[in-house]
């Protein structure tokens, strides 16, 4: 999931010391209530926001964005291993079924803002065109060195590995002001999503059926609101997040024998599966629905505060575009070929190098030295803006939709 700018709260204004001193309580002036406590909350007082991070950033958005890729790290890194181990397919399909949901949905609330200003359109640029033109073109000449295929084609039609994403991004993106137009856009985006899972001949340019069956997920973003975050920040929603994982995990290590992951990769139309057309009308919203609840649960338990991993949220695109290389090498050059790695002890030891990877990746040494193709500025492509006062001019952002608090992009 691109990372992009979040939220920033205004801190409350300080008194300046130049203030008329508070009045002396008389009589016919109650005095105010005593202070409560260091660390505690008054009385009626509304709950204290978590702090905003560098830059006005939210922990816990950057906090999500970090776990989520180093469980699309963990599930790549997982699939050979889910052939020789019911426990670990188990976990795999769990993991499948929302975290890719979760990316969507996340980079959908981040778009609520998202529409055809200049600044916003140059972003989309070099955000999201200009790193999908240069991965496309580095994988494939990454293919053809690695499998020896000097003819192996470059289609940027045709998204290799996981530069699906950011086909889909970008038209969920230009998409944007026509869902926020729409009464009920839900409904119509989880149509649009059963329609692409019964029709086999969908074709697979710019992997369409791919976007249409994530295009829920990303308009549920669009839909949400900072208080539908605030009501998974409480104690009751991680217990309740506890059963429900632990249901879904156990039904999932029942049906790893029988359940094809496939279903949870939207490539193709149900038919792929061996189900008929008709069959997508009920698998689509059956699944949109599981992920929104493994979603919930696993948003309950992200830590609210600035840890350790925060600031590695920032880098989520470096990690994702990045990993798939070394994903890559290891099916290219047999590394899952040694049986130690399919015992209990190599999955968990490939497990730990997984989220070593995707962290590594993330971190800012290797931002610096990517930041050219994963953000490049390219101020040199674009007319430059004269700084305009009137209607025309490139205002600063704000919600596209009205909320009580500034939404982010």
């Amino acid at each position: 999931m691109p990372d992009t700018p979040q939220a920033t709260h205004r801190a409350a204004p300080q008194t300046p010391e130049s203030s008329p001193p508070v009045p002396t309580p008389t009589a016919s002036q109650p005095s105010p209530p005593p202070r409560p406590p260091a660390g505690r909350t008054a009385p009626g007082a509304p709950p204290s926001r978590t702090p905003a991070g560098p830059r006005g950033r939210d922990p816990f958005f950057d906090n999500a964005k970090y776990l989520t890729i180093v469980l699309v790290a963990c599930g790549h890194a997982w699939e050979p291993l889910t052939y020789g181990s019911r426990a670990v397919h188990a976990v795999y399909l769990a993991v499948y079924a929302f975290h890719m949901p979760a990316f969507a949905m996340i980079s959908g609330y981040f778009s609520r803002s998202f529409d055809m200003a200049p600044g916003r359109l140059k972003r989309l640029v070099t955000g999201v065109v200009v790193p999908y033109l240069v991965f496309e073109t580095a994988y494939t000449l990454f293919y053809r060195w690695a499998q020896d295929d000097p003819g192996y084609p470059l289609s940027l039609l045709d998204p290799w590995y996981v530069m699906w994403f950011l086909v889909a991004l970008f038209i969920w993106r230009l998409t944007t002001p026509l869902w926020l137009m729409l009464r009920h856009p839900l409904p119509v985006a989880l149509g649009l999503a059963m329609l692409a899972a019964c029709s086999p001949d969908l074709g697979g340019d710019l992997s369409i059926q791919r976007v249409l069956g994530f295009l829920p997920y990303f308009v549920l973003g669009l839909t949400l609101r900072p208080s539908h975050f605030e009501r998974l920040r409480t104690r009751r929603a991680r217990l309740l997040a506890l059963p429900v994982a632990a249901t879904v995990l156990a039904a999932a290590y029942w049906a790893a024998p029988s359940f094809d992951a496939g279903w949870l990769y939207h490539r193709g139309s149900v038919t792929g599966q061996g189900a008929p057309a008709w069959a997508g009308l009920l698998s689509t919203p059956a699944l949109f629905l599981l992920a929104v609840v493994l979603t919930a649960c696993f948003l309950a338990w992200v830590p609210r505060r600035h840890r350790w991993f925060t600031t590695l949220g920032a880098g989520t695109m470096y990690g994702y575009l990045l990993h798939g290389f070394l994903i890559k090498s290891s099916r290219f050059w047999g590394w899952y070929d040694h049986p130690w790695l399919h015992t209990p002890a190599g999955e968990l030891a490939v497990t730990a190098l997984a989220v070593g990877m995707i962290t590594a990746l993330c971190a800012a040494p290797v931002r610096a030295v990517f930041r050219y193709v994963v953000e490049p500025r390219m101020n040199w492509a674009f007319v430059p803006r004269p700084a305009a006062t009137g209607p025309d001019r490139d205002r600063p952002e704000k919600p596209a939709v009205p909320d009580p608090s500034r939404a982010p992009r």
